[in-house]
């Protein structure tokens, strides 16, 4: 299945956000006829649809956006296949038992933690993801992982709906962004490169100065067959 894979959602009006965050509005403003040409006016947070997360976002002091190497966004990856989790289930480290020992044997700076969660992408079930505990994300720390990209609305736990949004703490961001990492949630489509061979991720955002974070077009290259690459796909103990 070597190729190229695009990862991101489309941007629309009306697409899923955050609790709280702006919505997303997607409407002309100039056309053809009137105008000439087609240009499209975008309203939305720099937290919409398939997005990075710079450490600002959850620390004043800490690094923005502009502020990061361009190596946070791109090379290659190790996919925990942790689907089949019921909602709002804490993925511990022993869910990440085979990606961390494969961590250790070839290391990789990238994570993709293929919940499945993306085929809820514009439902309320959205909103109850699994969630990466703070020793899940401090193992992936010590292994050398500095970018984790989920195929969910976040790697912390989401609210559900009437529940206060402020006061949640984000302990999985402060501990990936504490250690200069960046966070990518809302990608879609892991599941295709769950036995992939070798993976490279792409997750370039837009050059905001000094910002929180960005969308991005999130794109995955598999360059060779399973069994060939230096990081690849690892079943969880239920799935082997």
């Amino acid at each position: 299945m070597p190729g190229w894979f695009d990862l991101s959602v489309p941007v629309v009006t009306g697409m899923p956000v955050y609790p709280g965050d702006p919505e997303v509005t997607v409407a002309p403003a100039l056309r053809v006829p009137a105008d000439g040409v087609n240009v499209l006016r975008l309203h939305l947070g720099s937290q919409s649809g398939t997005h990075v997360d710079a450490p600002y976002h959850v620390d004043d002091d800490w690094p923005r956006l502009d502020e990061l190497p361009l190596d946070r966004f791109a090379g290659r990856a190790v996919v925990a296949d942790v689907r089949g989790l019921p909602a709002r289930t804490p993925i511990t480290p022993g869910l990440l038992a085979p990606a961390l020992s494969h961590l250790r044997l070839a290391p990789c700076g990238i994570l993709l933690l293929a919940t499945g969660w993306s085929a809820h992408w514009g439902s309320t079930r959205y909103l109850a993801h699994p969630w990466l505990t703070p020793q899940a994300a401090e193992a992936l720390v010590e292994a050398g992982i500095r970018t984790v990209a989920v195929d969910a609305l976040s790697v912390d736990p989401t609210p559900a709906p009437g529940e206060p949004v402020t006061g949640c703490g984000l302990p999985a961001h402060r501990v990936l962004c504490g250690s200069g990492g960046v966070v990518a949630e809302n990608l879609t489509g892991l599941e295709r490169l769950i036995g992939a061979g070798d993976v490279e991720v792409f997750l370039f955002p837009l050059r905001l100065p000094a910002a929180d974070g960005a969308p991005v077009r999130a794109v995955a290259r598999v360059n060779r067959p399973v069994g060939e690459g230096r990081c690849r796909t690892l079943p969880l103990p239920w799935q082997s």
